[in-house]
């Protein structure tokens, strides 16, 4: 470091008054603990003070809000300070840092807790109900260009939908059918131990059979598939947002919707009612097997049985069910994905809330479709 051009700063005192030169280089580089007392400077019941900035030779911010400290402080002190060298750069740059000089605002004051709750509560709601008005115009934007292809099937793009449909149908295939299958194991172990109090473990196989074909089967089937394609079409999509794939696609005159989202809608709703029922058939051979094993059942007597308690609409009750999960889940997918903003993080949280509201939506279905049924008598 070059000595001659450290920054100092030399005090004199006159009865009453204080005068202080600065000479050398104020920068961040050249300030050191000599340089950064000078705030420090204490006024010793001077009443005027002169600070002479003219021998500064280079200045930042660093050194100006320094000096414009210490004339704060001495201000603050009831001294009158006067500033020699004005007109220069370093005065513009201490002119500059005082005009930026905030006051920290005062803390805000707690709010009741009561008021607070009202409050998170009021902006939760809010929050709800334009997800949900966004979502609703998604369905129907998602409606028109279904209808446009309706008109134009050319249009459609058979290897993505022949592609999504493999994604999301053949290849879940082995998780559905595992699940399924366990699912019938423990309805049948839970039922017959219930029913064996009152000697009726025969109606085992009405409890598995109503149970899966028109419950279980094809919930536990939406909930697998919203986990797993529903938010692979989420991380999808939202991916190509963030590379700016989509921003190309419309500079080129393509439509996201038709593009990313309508073969996706329409092959997880080919493929759905197929998973439904080998998920169907698969948890009915969970529970075949456990009643095979453990109430000494024969696979011809549980088929007999089967047959006489299981109307067919508990199996076409679950069936009717499967498009319009797939539906659903599609769009909420597609739809979170669009959502997506500039960033990696931003994928990672459209994912989960495309998960959480598929399954929240197919339960909310599935519930007013068992209402509906029951009034209909089905």
């Amino acid at each position: 470091m070059n000595e001659a051009a450290a920054p100092t700063a030399e005090t004199a005192r006159d009865g009453d008054s204080l005068s202080v030169t600065l000479h050398g280089t104020w920068t961040t580089a050249r300030i050191d603990r000599r340089a950064a007392a000078l705030p420090r400077i204490s006024p010793g019941g001077a009443r005027r003070a002169r600070l002479d900035i003219a021998a500064v030779e280079a200045i930042d911010t660093a050194g100006a809000w320094l000096i414009y400290r210490t004339i704060k402080r001495l201000r603050e002190a009831g001294v009158e300070v006067a500033l020699e060298g004005k007109g220069t750069i370093t005065a513009g740059l201490i002119e500059t840092v005082a005009r930026h000089d905030q006051p920290y605002p005062p803390p805000p004051k707690p709010d009741n807790p009561l008021v607070a709750l009202v409050l998170r509560l009021g902006s939760a709601t809010i929050e709800v109900a334009k997800e949900a008005r966004d979502l609703v115009n998604f369905l129907g934007l998602t409606l028109i260009v279904l209808t446009r292809l309706s008109f134009r099937p050319w249009r459609l793009r058979p290897v993505a939908l022949f592609s999504h449909m493999e994604r999301s149908g053949l290849n879940a295939l082995p998780i559905v059918g595992l699940i399924s299958f366990l699912v019938g194991v423990v309805l049948a172990y839970q039922g017959a131990d219930q029913l064996a109090r009152f000697g009726a473990q025969i109606f085992t196989v009405n409890l598995v059979g109503i149970g899966v074909l028109r419950e279980m089967g094809i919930l536990l089937t939406a909930i697998i598939v919203a986990g797993r394609s529903g938010s692979a079409y989420t991380a999808q999509i939202g991916t190509m947002k963030v590379n700016e794939e989509i921003d190309a696609m419309m500079v080129l005159g393509l439509d996201p919707v038709e593009i990313l989202v309508v073969p996706r809608v329409l092959g997880l709703m080919l493929v759905m009612p197929l998973l439904a029922f080998y998920s169907d058939i698969l948890g009915l051979a969970g529970g075949a097997v456990m009643a095979m094993a453990t109430l000494d059942i024969s696979l011809f007597q549980f088929v007999r049985q089967l047959n006489n308690a299981v109307p067919i609409w508990s199996f076409w009750a679950g069936i009717i069910k499967a498009p319009i999960f797939a539906f659903v889940i599609a769009l909420v997918g597609c739809y979170e994905g669009l959502k997506v903003s500039r960033s990696a993080e931003s994928v990672g949280r459209q994912t989960t809330r495309s998960v959480v509201e598929s399954i929240f939506l197919v339960i909310v279905l599935d519930a007013g479709f068992s209402i509906l049924f029951s009034v209909l008598g089905i």
